[in-house]
């Protein structure tokens, strides 16, 4: 078993001639496509999908632009494998955490939630005066934001959405965050627990804000020199990237080295100030130059690896850069989709179930066993309008997990096995990343140097008694051959003799 890091890339037609876009799957070290999933032609914010994980198999939908169709596929199977009608074309799409909820945004600003085992339509109400752009669930899954071309971003408590007592109510958001005054175009939720988190939006008015939402207000305004499309947030919050259509990316850091009176460098986060705080970015152009990534083509799409060592980097022409984050070093360009506009891009673990690439210890005799080892998680058809009886009387299904499973498969997952596996994880993407031989400690080198030959020299025992067996059984088999053979030929002198005297 081993951990291994792939790039899940969804793109759309670049014209109307360039045929239906793709869902890939590619190794992040290589870029080798392990996975496609065709028929697929979902704009910017209309891809989304929940991980195989907890001996379940995971799912990725797509809305289709161009029709009021939710494509559904899974990791256990190449084709569609559920087309649901909607009952209006989406303009984005959202899972929340767990897969539980899926939230869709429309053109007339409206927003439907829908429960994926189920298909209910929990709650559909006018969200926004214009078109919803883009819908994001917190990490835990207890919150929605939407945020809308009316320049508005709307903080939605799922458990208000999802009262009964409250359906023949219009939804009242949380809170409202309208400082942007163009519409937004991204929205990237922080670490922890609703309200304690924060959020980065991002506008067409040049600015991103960071918000804070257990106090409901904002924090930091960053001013750019252009337009920003899309934003990607470092897990520890230390720092974000920017990218516009011009092919710029820019890295700004939420912290900085401050030496006091006492003379250690110490580190401090910036902003937080509120309105009057705006941190204008391009003012000082050599610390823009170091922050500074320029691609060439526009950018339609970034994502930080599992690691946060890599960038990636999705632009209209269907390239894939990714870069080295720490040094901003382009490794390695993905053209595999070039012709298409790439408009998903996201780092996962490689799913267990993966079609063409099942990893598991246990022995599978037909892909049949597969599903009933890891089950898809339950998706049926949504609903198009709301039924208040299918409401009431559904029932809630649970996964139960599998004993056999997690006794082969996770029991037997040793620390040992588990610190190897880490290791090879977050190992170096590149000869470039990894340190000079001049930086290692002499004595880290003899111990290298030491463990190397031992494994060698285990590696020549186990040779020398394959070797040797194999001598053995050879000369054994001659010996006893030959012994046969004598006394055949013993035999056959006999009975010539006792012939001759008769």
């Amino acid at each position: 078993m081993h951990l291994q890091e792939n790039i899940l890339c969804a793109t759309a037609p670049s014209s109307p001639n360039s045929g239906p876009g793709t869902i890939s799957l590619h190794d992040i070290q290589t870029g080798t496509i392990l996975a496609s999933f065709k028929h697929t032609t979902a704009a910017p914010h209309c891809t989304t999908f929940l991980e195989s994980r907890n001996t379940q198999g995971g799912f990725i939908l797509a809305s289709q632009p161009d029709k009021s169709i939710l494509n559904v596929y899974t990791f256990q199977k190449d084709q569609i494998s559920l087309k649901i009608v909607l009952p209006e074309k989406l303009t984005c799409i959202s899972l929340d955490p767990k897969g539980n909820f899926c939230a869709g945004g429309t053109a007339q600003g409206r927003i439907h939630l829908w429960e994926v085992s189920s298909g209910i339509l929990y709650n559909s109400w006018d969200a926004h005066y214009r078109q919803v752009s883009i819908l994001r669930f917190t990490r835990d899954g207890h919150a929605l934001l939407s945020g809308s071309e009316d320049s508005g971003v709307s903080v939605w408590a799922v458990s208000r959405l999802l009262d009964d007592d409250l359906q023949n109510d219009l939804p009242v958001p949380y809170c409202t965050l309208s400082d942007h005054t163009l519409p937004i175009t991204d929205i990237i939720c922080g670490v922890g627990p609703f309200p304690n988190c924060r959020v980065l939006t991002s506008s067409v008015d040049h600015s991103v804000k960071l918000w804070d939402l257990s106090s409901r207000s904002l924090l930091t305004t960053f001013q750019f020199p252009q337009p920003i499309s899309c934003l990607t947030w470092d897990l520890t919050e230390r720092v974000f990237l920017a990218a516009s259509e011009d092919g710029s990316i820019h890295q700004m850091n939420l912290f900085r080295q401050r030496t006091p009176d006492t003379g250690t460098p110490v580190a401090e986060a910036i902003g937080g100030a509120g309105i009057n705080d705006i941190i204008r970015v391009g003012e000082d152009q050599e610390a823009r130059k170091k922050r500074l990534i320029s691609v060439g083509d526009p950018i339609t799409a970034l994502a930080i690896s599992l690691t946060s060592s890599l960038l990636l980097v999705g632009t209209s022409t269907g390239l894939v850069h990714v870069y080295d984050l720490p040094s901003h070093q382009l490794l390695r360009t993905i053209s595999t989709h070039k012709g298409f506009t790439i408009t998903h891009l996201a780092s996962i673990i490689k799913p267990l179930d993966l079609i063409g690439h099942i990893s598991l210890h246990i022995n599978f005799s037909n892909a049949a066993d597969v599903k009933d080892m890891i089950p898809i998680k339950p998706i049926l058809p949504f609903q198009r309008m709301r039924d208040p009886k299918r409401r009431e009387t559904h029932e809630v299904s649970i996964l139960l997990p599998l004993k056999k499973y997690m006794e082969n498969e996770i029991s037997n997952y040793q620390m040992e096995e588990l610190l190897q596996d880490y290791a090879f994880f977050i190992r170096p993407s590149s000869p470039t990343s990894t340190p000079n031989n001049d930086d290692i400690p002499l004595e880290d080198k003899i111990t290298s140097l030491e463990e190397e030959v031992k494994r060698l020299r285990d590696q020549l025992g186990k040779a020398k008694t394959i070797n040797d067996t194999m001598w053995d059984t050879m000369i054994q088999n001659a010996m006893d051959q030959a012994g046969r053979k004598d006394i055949a030929d013993a035999d056959e002198g006999d009975k010539r003799r006792k012939r001759g005297r008769t």
